[in-house]
């Protein structure tokens, strides 16, 4: 059986970690989520916080944490998820990479950012599960973020679970100022998002048609001046598309007084 794929909202900075008022539902979302993922043996995260100009797995046995957020107290540079790396799986992966002609690379000294280490503080805070890191590709193309996602599928038959790292609405403009834009606008992308990802009536060559083109969708450069916290979802399709193509919507609700969604393959 396949392991799971999920894409989240991972929230501002680590203000999940806060006890953050505007980051109660997506919190609550996260530490249940686990119970319908199974036990993974490791644990792939596509973070929207790395670009690189290959694709690029972290290969440290022991990752440092990097806290690349800014402005927050100083007891948030202080956070610990000493989750362990795992350069075999690491290592697997580039092959993969290889093999679907995909030239990458792995960084055996890069640490996880805080689009590992928040969500994963609270889904699996007793960071026993071995996790790596998979970049996004600096030049933001969708279809080949998809592409590199469905080089990757067969690790989903190692009982890794897969996580894109993201966040559904990231204008942050308008997350810092709720007087910016019109919800009907963050609505009608979600729904269009929804639909894409989610609607049996859609077939795969048309679903992935509107993900590459997702800059057609409703009020797209709205939610999404750029397009970084998206693409973990593309890649996420990609893992997913050859096994199970329509995901389920797993979240859907305010983060930062905007609406995010959650969605698991």
């Amino acid at each position: 059986m396949a392991s799971p794929v999920l894409y989240i909202p991972h929230g501002g900075g680590p203000m999940p970690l806060m006890d953050d008022p505007a980051h109660r539902d997506l919190v609550v979302f996260l530490k249940a989520v686990p119970a319908r993922l199974g036990t993974p043996a490791a644990i792939l995260v596509v973070s929207a916080h790395w670009e690189t100009e290959l694709p690029t797995v972290t290969g440290a046995p022991r990752p440092k944490l990097i806290y690349d957020y800014y402005g927050f107290p100083e007891e948030t540079y202080r956070i610990r998820y000493p989750a362990p790396g795992d350069p075999q799986l690491a290592n697997r992966l580039h092959g993969m990479l290889r093999s679907a002609g995909l030239e990458g690379q792995v960084d055996a000294e890069r640490g996880f950012d805080h689009g590992l280490f928040v969500p994963l503080g609270l889904m699996y805070p007793d960071a026993r599960i071995p996790c790596v890191q998979l970049s996004l590709l600096g030049h933001l193309d969708p279809g080949a973020h998809i592409a590199l996602g469905r080089a990757l599928a067969a690790v989903r038959e190692d009982n890794v679970l897969v996580l894109g790292s993201g966040f559904s609405f990231h204008n942050m403009r308008a997350l810092l100022d709720p007087r910016v834009g019109d919800p009907r606008e963050v609505d009608a992308f979600h729904d269009w998002l929804i639909e894409t990802c989610t609607s049996p009536e859609l077939a795969p060559a048309e679903r992935e048609r509107r993900l590459i083109g997702w800059r057609d969708a409703p009020a797209a450069r709205f939610c999404h001046p750029r397009e970084e916290h998206l693409l973990p979802l593309h890649v996420c399709y990609g893992l997913a598309s050859g096994r199970t193509p329509a995901a389920q919507v797993v979240f859907d609700g305010p983060v930062m007084g905007r609406r995010a969604v959650a969605l698991l393959w």
